[in-house]
């Protein structure tokens, strides 16, 4: 008789690519379906065939709608899957934006390369037509043997901690997702698993933790401070959903402590600018502070100074504009998106500072600007650095190496075994090994492609 397991179809030795199979004696599900993004060979990961048959899936739970649990989602459904997908309300609105965006990127990428493109407009618009929405904290039956909770992850807007009760089995198994490097400045804290039997955990930051919220302030508010008031410019490389928010909102405080001149602010990321509406629509997910800042002084985002750039002309002329000024622009990794042009006329500007407030991934522009390279490839051209290169890791979204160790603490001991997911190797088996030694949990790295029997 079949029975029950759990197969990291990808998402393993890399923090990007989350996909995650369980099989039950009745049916197949996934938790997420993503993009493999930043390294060298991630075009080609992403168009090799998925582990599975897409037609024999029957679900699929999205955690949150970063790229790299959503990318390969309309693939998938381009290659026979019909079934539903589940997640929050504000997970289906992002995804929409995420995956719109990103086609753009993967239809020139597949010309540069003379191929189809991975899946098109078209396969979205079925994709989303299989999408139904599930409230945090709803115990929802998915068939007469899975039932689904959700909780709140605090990465996010809209980021979920799935957790599947298998009532066969008499078994509980939670997907956290990404986990929010909290208290954050914008959403509610994460909530624990304090009762699974398996979970499945992120470790983007497992061996490495980030600056203390204070110093993290203070190191934004002194680079900025430093940069204009020489004259220079500080190009920011932001993620268009929750980083692009984030820095909106500390530079908006700085201001209105006058801890910043008020120099020109350039957002130069339509997706960011379309994200931040959603934003602003579901207050019900900020953390109580933030409601009542809201409720007292309104937008969070807006602020005098703050100019929206809209054509790609308009966003090539900033570059020229003289003066001190800050300019927020996508992609977060320096690997699309029109930050590109921003850095390759910025980086041979020793007046200039390019600030890293997110993740690189190992072989990406941005880990090459983390690791000050003498120069790097951009678009095509060669750039040399002579820019100040900043990097705060406390503007992270994810937990950091303590804090993963913290959460864990919380599902013991009636967690049976963790498997340790959504990092770069060293990463996972540095948290696996610390989650082992210092609070006695089973922890393991799981080999991809591997069925592990529950």
């Amino acid at each position: 008789m079949k029975g029950y397991s759990f197969t990291a179809a990808s998402g393993v030795g890399n923090a990007t690519g989350a996909n995650f199979l369980v099989k039950t004696p009745d049916l197949s599900f996934l938790v997420d379906c993503g993009l493999v993004q930043g390294s060298q060979f991630a075009a080609e990961e992403n168009r090799e065939a998925f582990i599975y048959r897409a037609a024999d899936i029957r679900f699929l739970f999205v955690t949150h709608a970063h790229m790299d649990h959503v990318g390969r989602i309309p693939k998938l459904v381009k290659e026979g899957f019909s079934g539903t997908i589940y997640s929050t309300p504000e997970t289906k609105e992002l995804a929409a934006l995420m995956l719109d965006d990103a086609v753009t990127l993967l239809e020139r990428e597949a010309k540069e390369k003379k191929l189809d493109p991975i899946y098109n407009r078209e396969d979205i618009g079925r994709a989303m037509g299989l999408w139904k929405t599930i409230e945090y904290h709803v115990q929802t039956e998915i068939t007469s043997d899975i039932s689904v909770f959700l909780k709140d992850a605090g990465h996010v807007l809209g980021s979920s901690i799935v957790e599947i009760t298998l009532k066969g089995l008499g078994k509980k198994l939670a997907f956290t997702g990404d986990l929010g490097n909290s208290p954050t400045p914008l959403l509610r804290d994460t909530e624990y698993v304090t009762d699974a039997d398996y979970m499945i955990m992120e470790s983007v930051y497992g061996d490495r933790n980030h600056e203390p919220k204070d110093v993290r302030d203070e190191r934004l508010k002194q680079i900025l401070q430093k940069t204009l008031g020489r004259g220079g410019t500080a190009v920011i490389p932001a993620f268009s959903l929750e980083r692009t928010q984030v820095i909106l909102f500390e530079i908006h405080r700085l201001f209105e402590e006058n801890a910043l001149p008020r120099v020109p602010v350039f957002l130069d990321s339509p997706l960011g600018m379309k994200i931040t509406s959603v934003y602003e629509r579901y207050v019900r997910d900020f953390n109580d502070e933030r409601k009542q800042e809201i409720a007292k002084e309104g937008n969070l985002f807006d602020f005098p100074g703050l100019k929206i750039i809209g054509s790609h002309q308009e966003s090539e002329s900033v570059d020229r504009i003289t003066g001190p000024k800050i300019i927020i622009a996508g992609s977060g990794m320096s690997v699309g998106g029109r930050v590109l042009h921003h850095e390759k006329f910025f980086l041979g500007d020793p007046n200039a500072t390019i600030l890293l407030v997110g993740y690189q991934v190992p072989g990406s522009a941005g880990r090459q600007i983390e690791d000050r390279a003498k120069k790097i490839v951009l678009d095509g051209s060669y750039v040399k650095i002579r820019a100040e290169i900043e990097k705060i890791s406390g503007y992270s979204s994810h937990k950091d190496s303590d804090h993963l160790v913290e959460f864990v603490s919380h599902a013991l001991p009636k967690v049976q075994k963790i498997f340790i997911a959504m990092g770069e190797t060293k990463s996972s088996a540095f948290l696996a090994q610390r989650i082992r030694d210092e609070i006695g949990g089973n922890a393991l790295v799981p080999e991809k492609g591997k069925e592990y029997i529950l």
